[in-house]
């Protein structure tokens, strides 16, 4: 398997591969890797291309990677497919089998600035311009949920298909025992406009992708955060009426609510 880095350049074409050639299997480069950075990885084994962004990576750099694993694929002649690496969960068996490969191979080469061709890129810059078909909500959060979330983060919201969610714990109960879990909650359609995050919350995104259609985006918050959060205040105003505020005897209320035994019968 090889292995190659997304590079930042400061010039057309903005972006180029390295290969790493350095240790013996994936794990080994993994292990000592700078959360800052996007690989991509070609198996050619089973003709996939895993890209792998870093946790810090930068949102650019990681729009590079998938423009360069699509490059890699038409060096490589269409037969091979791009797959996204950061949908499984580290410990998968399918991210295990991958860490555990060997580097080496010849079959790919690095993308450099020769790859691009400048006046190609200013002629169809505004031509992959389309109206993004609306989202299936069920499927999408069902996708959404299957992807593992990032490590001592907590999600806060996630909009799907213009609804905002929130997550809400429940108790369930079973045979033997009960259960906290924490599902979805809706808590209502996006409003017209903008919203600006301006507290003392450090937020982060996750935008969730499949087949170039957002399916979603997640705000999380980190744990160490999770404290800072101000509690809700009921702000209703209470106006005072001594109709309501006049203490009363309990056996009064008692008395207004009971029904008589024998009800009239309709006719």
């Amino acid at each position: 398997m090889q292995i190659f880095e997304v590079i930042e350049l400061d010039e057309f074409p903005y972006m180029k591969t390295i290969e790493i050639t350095k240790g013996e299997t994936i794990g080994e480069y993994f292990s000592d890797i700078n959360q800052e950075k996007v690989l991509l990885m070609v198996d050619h084994d089973s003709k996939k291309i895993w890209t792998f962004n870093g946790l810090k990576s930068s949102f650019k750099k990681q729009i590079y990677g998938g423009i360069l694993a699509k490059k890699m694929r038409q060096q490589l002649r269409l037969f091979y497919r791009v797959y996204p690496l950061n949908i499984y969960d580290k410990n998968d068996r399918k991210v295990q089998e991958i860490l555990s490969k060997s580097i080496g191979g010849v079959q790919a080469k690095p993308i450099t600035e020769k790859d691009f061709d400048k006046q190609k890129h200013h002629t169809n810059l505004y031509q992959d311009i389309s109206i993004i078909p609306k989202v299936n909500v069920p499927k999408a959060m069902d996708y959404i949920e299957d992807i593992p979330k990032p490590n001592n983060y907590l999600r806060k919201f996630f909009i799907v298909g213009g609804y905002v969610f929130t997550e809400q714990e429940f108790t369930e109960s079973f045979v033997q025992e009960k259960k906290t879990v924490k599902k979805p909650v809706k808590l209502g359609r996006l409003n017209r406009g903008f919203t600006l995050f301006n507290d003392k919350i450090r937020y982060s995104t996750r935008l969730i992708v499949k087949d170039r259609v957002v399916q979603g985006l997640e705000i999380y918050i980190h744990q160490e955060d999770s404290g800072k959060i101000e509690k809700l205040e009921s702000k209703v105003p209470v106006f005072p009426d001594e109709r309501f505020n006049t203490e009363r005897q309990i056996e009064l209320l008692f008395n207004a609510l009971d029904l008589p035994e024998d009800l009239p019968h309709e006719d």
